[in-house]
């Protein structure tokens, strides 16, 4: 069996994503579902997903919503209380070197877009997105792998502008020298934010009130860590968003 929270992972949140899951643990322990002692920091994120042993998963929207929204049994979105956005959602920040004449992403739609991966709706899916809804695209010059590497290629030159999920902009402006160096010009539309699954044919109602009673549970300093407010239901209809274009200009 196999749980694993890899969103917002990282080493600095392991103690209290391991303090969650042992809360969600016990929880469907209790109502008689078989759940792993702890977390599995290595499996990779697409292996997870789709295991035909998923206890519980955690997924961002572009991928569940291309690839495997009929193989998995949605649970819920995590909410993290982001401002802008309703329960459930998130959306992305437009970041920019603090030199840059720029108060807009329109400002700097044909500079040089770098983006986790094309995969990723925060880093790439919402930034097209809002940029289709404004009759343009952003010309993608690289992927980075990681949030925290687009963070780093806009602070050090390597680009102009990304796109970063809020939640993950919030952990690294707390954690990360290099966001003094960059500035906010606007966000994306918000839509569903990281969404918990477990694996196809399952009954969600079971997996979400564990979740919902560990995250209620959590001690103080763990929730401080972690920031997750709730979880919540969101229906089908709030998934049936577009797709961004293909990234055909990447860079890899």
């Amino acid at each position: 069996m196999i749980a694993s929270l890899p969103m917002y992972a990282r080493v600095s949140n392991r103690a209290a994503h391991e303090t969650l899951w042992g809360l969600i643990r016990d929880g469907l322990r209790a109502q008689g579902i078989t759940a792993p002692d702890a977390l599995d920091h290595t499996v990779e994120h697409m292996e997870s997903w789709g295991h035909p042993d998923l206890v519980l998963g955690q997924i961002c929207n572009l991928p569940l919503r291309s690839m495997f929204m009929d193989k998995v049994t949605v649970i819920g979105a995590s909410d993290y209380g982001l401002d802008g956005c309703a329960p459930g959602y998130y959306r992305s920040a437009f970041i920019v070197r603090g030199d840059a004449q720029a108060n807009h992403p329109l400002d700097m739609i044909d500079s040089r877009f770098v983006c986790n991966e094309p995969l990723s709706q925060s880093g790439y899916g919402a930034a097209q997105l809002w940029a289709l809804a404004h009759g343009k695209q952003f010309r993608p010059s690289a992927t980075t792998g990681s949030h925290r590497a687009s963070i780093s290629a806009v602070a050090e030159g390597h680009g102009d502008i990304a796109a970063i999920d809020a939640q993950t902009w919030r952990i690294e402006c707390g954690e990360t020298r290099q966001t003094d160096a960059l500035k906010v010009i606007g966000h994306t539309a918000a839509t569903p934010g990281m969404t918990f699954i477990t694996r196809k044919g399952q009954n969600p109602r079971p997996y979400f009130d564990a979740i919902a009673a560990a995250i209620d549970k959590l001690p103080n300093e763990a929730a401080q860590v972690l920031g997750l407010k709730g979880i919540v239901a969101l229906g089908a209809n709030a998934y049936d968003l577009p797709f961004p274009p293909e990234p055909a200009a990447i860079v890899i």
